[in-house]
């Protein structure tokens, strides 16, 4: 064998077998969110992974941007489809614990130009004045505010793996202007919504599909304890017990995760979403998946007519009504309430909540219904509290929602969460690679 062909050989192994131990694009990837509570957790990692947290009750994830890259924490948010981080000159933001980026010290960033296809997937855009750069501005249900200009930056995430997955030309609101109900732990929000802007949406088509999979830690769990997610084919949800329900597509609010919600059981008692004496079918896409809320917000009605049946059905009496705790149903007991459960009814779907989805720890020894009303008449709200300790898979691809129960605090080192096992070089793949090695640098 000739020296070239050789070479040409052993190169062709490395591309078959060395290079799949590179976290592989078409083809799921998972990387952890970590406690947004614990500064030991977010800023002393020694681990190389990207976590999710639980702060204020929701999660985080841990990424860089640009090259040379900057670390950075965004909140992950299915209730929104833009990705933004707060910006160098930041005329009127928040603090934040880590240095703001700053898009003149990155050779891979560039502003999207207005009147671009990118930049009309965004609803509520202008033409700065002297550069023709896509300003934008987003808001949220709260009132946060974040304005900025729309532009295109490598992302890297780090895989539970430990390998690096860079993510180029994600396009990204630098804001510049952002305020609201943010804290100096988050950086910025990851939206994972159905609209083209999401996370989701636009590494989908690199990594096997439009799909993730979420396992939450439930609150005030340790804050070492971290939530998987993953993206791409290979995150669906499978297996015993999974269930699944479609999504329901509306024409305003398309970012969100729409689904039915026919009732909820407490134990035996079936509570329906309508008041039993309404002739109104239910509405189609009343509830809304949103890991950037907490609590699940319910009708009035419907919020009033399930407290009293949780009152029935709890042997301890209420802590009366007390101000500083919200106004919620609380009790005051030494560990979360025994055996009462809740059953979400939604479409195709049944979802058992135990204690631990259903009560909320607010104070040492008060633990407070998780759940509480809104004013909507359009849609409610399913809160990441409730989420908690379910794998949830979000299939843009089929329009499903699919949830399974799983201790999610046992998944820390799992090499996958759906038993798909990573694209790497197994030991065995070596020992049968080495011989041939040999023989041909021999020939």
């Amino acid at each position: 064998m000739t020296y070239h062909r050789k070479i040409h050989l052993l190169a062709i192994l490395l591309l078959v077998f060395i290079f799949p131990s590179i976290e592989a694009h078409n083809g799921r990837f998972t990387v952890k969110l970590i406690p947004r509570n614990s500064s030991q957790v977010l800023f002393n990692r020694i681990t190389a992974q990207t976590p999710v947290s639980v702060h204020h009750y929701d999660y985080l994830m841990e990424l860089s941007i640009g090259t040379p890259p900057v670390k950075t924490y965004a909140q992950v948010d299915t209730g929104s489809d833009l990705i933004w981080l707060q910006c160098i000159p930041c005329t009127n933001c928040y603090k934040q614990l880590n240095p703001m980026f700053d898009p003149q010290s990155s050779s891979t960033y560039s502003n999207i130009a207005y009147g671009s296809e990118s930049c009309s997937k965004l609803y509520s855009t202008s033409c700065s004045p002297d550069q023709n750069n896509c300003n934008y501005t987003y808001s949220y249900e709260d009132d946060s505010i974040t304005e900025g200009v729309l532009a295109q930056e490598t992302l890297t995430l780090t895989s539970t793996t430990g390998k690096p997955v860079a993510l180029k030309g994600v396009i990204f609101g630098c804001g510049h202007n952002n305020n609201g109900v943010f804290n100096d732990k988050e950086m910025g929000i990851i939206g994972l919504g159905r609209g083209p802007l999401s996370l989701v949406s636009q590494i989908g088509s690199s990594f096997g599909g439009k799909m993730f999979s979420q396992c939450l830690v439930p609150f005030h769990t340790n804050p070492s304890i971290t939530s998987p997610m993953s993206f791409g084919k290979g995150s669906e949800v499978l297996g015993n017990g999974v269930v699944s329900t479609p999504l329901v597509s509306k024409n305003t609010h398309q970012a969100f995760y729409f689904v039915t919600l026919l009732g909820i059981s407490v134990e035996d008692i079936n509570l329906p979403f309508n008041d039993g004496s309404s002739l109104e079918p239910i509405t189609k896409g009343n509830m809304v998946i949103d890991s950037g809320t907490p609590t699940t917000l319910l009708p009035e009605d419907f919020y009033h007519r399930l407290v009293e049946e949780v009152r029935n059905k709890v042997a301890l009496d209420p802590i009366p009504i007390d101000p500083t705790l919200g106004y919620q149903l609380c009790y005051r007991t030494p560990t979360n309430l025994k055996g009462t459960t809740l059953t979400a009814h939604f479409e195709g779907a049944d979802v058992l909540l135990t204690p631990t989805q259903i009560f909320i720890p607010v104070q040492d020894g008060i633990f407070c219904f998780a759940f509480t009303s809104t004013f909507s008449n359009e849609y409610g709200i399913y809160g990441n509290h409730a989420q908690s300790n379910y794998l949830i898979g979000f299939d843009l691809e089929k329009q499903l929602v699919s949830f399974k129960a799983t201790d999610c605090t046992n998944l820390q080192d799992a090499p996958s969460i759906n038993g798909v096992l990573p694209n790497v070089l197994s030991a065995p793949m070596y020992l049968l690679l080495l011989p041939l090695l040999l023989i041909i640098l021999q020939n």
